[in-house]
Order: structure tokens, then C-alpha cells, then sequence
């Protein structure tokens, strides 16, 4: 029997467009399909005048804390600097200062300057972060925030609060997608039933999904979608906000690791997949198919749709008029007859779905 990955029958949708590809690739890597929809992009500021003003107010006096959020961010930040002729200037004022860096890569950033970090949080996140500069005091200091995409203006407010004076840099920025049909086709395949699971890799990412869909009109489908049966994985919580702020359950790693995200899209895909004990068969329900006895079975969008409706209720019997409402695009008694026969087909003919005279059909688990 050939081997089934743990992703076989399963779509995952991705979002992102820093990293898109490796996400995929590891999802893929489990049996996964993928489908891309970038929902944001990344604009460089290197020639921006909004990060030359911060870098230059930077470079007016001493600073006393650094904080490095991305590795990206600040090696691009960096790079700037030196393509204005600010380089060696920078570098010897951060060298001056205080340097904490949020995780493993804006440290490898810090050191691949020839800097050395003085703080890194172990659960590289920025509340830590910011716990630790409001405990080391920071009244009357000067601090500089690379921001990572997104401004950060808890961080930013609570460090005011607290009598610093912040210095925002603005590295990059994300916009909306140049293209947007990706997008738009991806939201369709959601709400279409064609994707499973939606990992999210940023917060812009997510707002930017849900700004679409509210355009288009697909807003509230596309949360009733999210909520009951789309499995939806962040990276971490200030990922997740704007779902939670929905209702929207999601999933996140112990660690904001890519590997560790594709980790937990499998866990919850595996973890929702139902398991039925029918016609002296194991039966497991998937994407776009099932393994029955451990061997894979694909099966088209219609039946499948039907193969759901009835497992919902297993030993259920569900009229064919009942059954006609869980069509993808509804359909008279007759459809329900012909995608009952591919299911029948699909699964082997191994008597998993009954016949009801007068009444319908059920699934043939045992009685209780």
C-alpha cells in the first residue's frame, strides 16, 4: 500500500508574501496542496524620506537603547544607511548604545554588523521586550524602535508614558498586492469550500484579507467560513488580533517559527478530520477525499459535499431534499442521485452509504 502523507487531501491557502515559498514548500512537503493568494507586499523605504529623517534625527545625538524587531528589517536599514553615505556614521552610534534584539534573527543581523546584543527575550516577542525596558527605566532616555511593517503604537505609547523619547524607523511597509486576483481567487476557493486551512504569517496579511472581502462583499461569508470550518493558523498572537477581535478561532505555535506554524496546520487538519467506522470500514474524512482502511480515495467537490452531510450525523438517514441544501451549488433530487452514485464509486462501491427506501440515505455505521 503506497504510503498516504498527512496532508494528502487537504488545501492549504497562503497569504504571505515574504516567505510565501517556503511555507509552501513545507506544507507541500506533508501532502498539502497549495494555493497562493498574496495579500500584501513589502515596499523598501530605502529611498524613502520618512526613514532618512528618522536615521538623520538618529544620527543628531546620542542614542541609549536600540531595539532590532527583524532581521530583515535592520540589515535593510543598514543598507540605507550606507547607500547614503550614513553607514560608518550609524554603525558607531549603535555601537554606542544599548541593542536589544526581539529574536535569533534580528540578533544574527545585529552581529552580522559587527554589533553585539546586550538583551534577546526567550519567547521573542515584544511584549517581553518591552516588559524589559519599562523594568530597566527608561524616563529620559532616548530610544529607537525599528518598526517591522506595521507601526507598534502600544509599544511605542507605553515607552512615552514612561518619559522616553522614541525614535520610530520605519524600514519597510506593507501595502496591498500589485496583483489582487490571486487574492481574489483564493477568497473564492474559501468560501467555495476549496481550502481547509488559511495560515497567516502577519497581521497586515490578515487585515488586508478581510479589507478585500469587506470590498467585494464577502465579508461576513468569508468569517462565518473562517469560524466554523476553515482551519485558521497564526503565527502569533498580534497575528491572530484582528480574527480574535472577529470571534475567529485560530491556531498558533508554542514558538513564531514557519516550521513550527506548518507544524500546527497539520496537528489541527489531522486533529478535525472525522473518523467513522462504517461497513466494516475505517473511514476518515479529508479535504477533498478520504482514506478508507488506510488507503486514499479521491472524491469530486459534490460528492464529497454529500459525503459531509451525511457524516455529520453518522447513522442519520437524510432525505434527498435534505441532502440537495449541502450540494455546492444546490441542485435538484436527481443530483443528489447521480453524486450518491460517484460517491458510491469513489469509495469502491463498499456499501458505506445505504439506501433508505422512501425515506434516503445514511451511513452504514453500526447501531449504538
Amino acid at each position: 500500500m503506497t504510503e498516504v502523507l498527512p496532508l494528502a487531501g487537504f488545501v492549504a491557502g497562503i497569504t504571505a508574501a515574504r516567505r510565501a515559498d517556503e511555507l509552501g514548500a513545507l506544507l507541500v512537503r506533508k501532502g498539502a496542496e497549495v494555493r497562493y493568494g498574496p495579500a500584501i507586499r513589502i515596499v523598501p523605504l530605502a529611498d524613502d524620506t520618512e526613514l532618512r529623517a528618522a536615521t538623520a534625527r538618529l544620527l543628531d545625538s546620542p542614542v541609549d537603547v536600540v531595539v532590532a524587531t527583524t532581521g530583515i528589517g535592520f540589515r535593510g536599514w543598514v543598507e540605507a544607511a550606507e547607500g547614503w553615505g550614513l553607514g560608518d556614521a550609524l554603525l558607531r552610534r549603535l555601537s554606542a548604545a544599548s541593542l536589544l534584539a526581539r529574536g535569533p534573527k534580528a540578533t544574527g543581523a545585529l552581529r552580522s554588523a559587527g554589533l553585539a546584543e546586550d538583551y534577546s527575550p526567550a519567547s521573542e516577542s515584544n511584549a517581553e521586550l518591552l516588559t524589559h525596558l519599562l523594568e530597566s527605566g527608561v524616563e529620559g532616555r532616548r530610544v529607537a524602535v525599528q518598526l517591522h511593517g506595521e507601526p507598534l503604537p502600544y509599544f511605542v505609547d507605553a515607552l512615552r508614558s514612561a518619559g522616553a523619547e522614541v525614535i520610530e524607523i520605519p524600514v519597510y511597509r506593507w501595502v496591498g498586492p500589485a496583483d489582487p486576483a490571486p487574492l481574489d481567487r483564493l477568497l473564492d476557493a474559501v468560501l467555495d469550500g476549496g481550502v481547509d486551512a488559511l495560515p497567516f504569517t502577519s497581521a497586515p496579511a490578515v487585515a488586508s484579507t478581510l479589507a478585500m472581502a469587506r470590498r467585494t462583499g464577502r465579508f461576513p461569508a468569508l468569517v462565518d467560513a473562517l469560524t466554523t470550518r476553515v482551519v485558521v493558523a497564526c503565527v502569533g498572537p498580534i497575528t491572530a488580533g484582528p480574527l480574535a477581535a472577529l470571534g475567529v478561532p485560530t491556531v498558533q505555535p508554542q514558538r513564531s517559527r514557519i516550521g513550527a506554524l506548518a507544524r500546527t496546520v497539520a496537528e489541527a487538519l489531522a486533529n478535525g478530520s472525522p473518523r467513522l467506522y462504517a461497513a466494516e470500514h475505517v473511514l476518515e474524512l479529508r479535504g477533498n477525499g478520504a482514506l478508507m482502511d488506510g488507503e486514499w480515495r479521491e472524491i469530486a467537490p459534490a460528492p464529497m459535499a454529500l459525503l459531509r452531510a451525511l457524516a455529520r450525523n453518522p447513522g442519520h438517514v437524510m432525505s434527498r431534499r435534505e441532502l440537495s441544501a449541502a450540494l455546492p451549488s444546490g441542485g435538484e433530487e436527481h443530483a443528489v442521485e447521480t453524486a450518491i452514485g460517484r460517491l458510491r464509486t469513489s469509495l469502491g462501491g463498499a456499501g458505506v452509504v445505504q439506501t433508505v427506501v422512501k425515506r434516503g440515505y445514511r451511513l452504514a455505521v453500526p447501531d449504538r
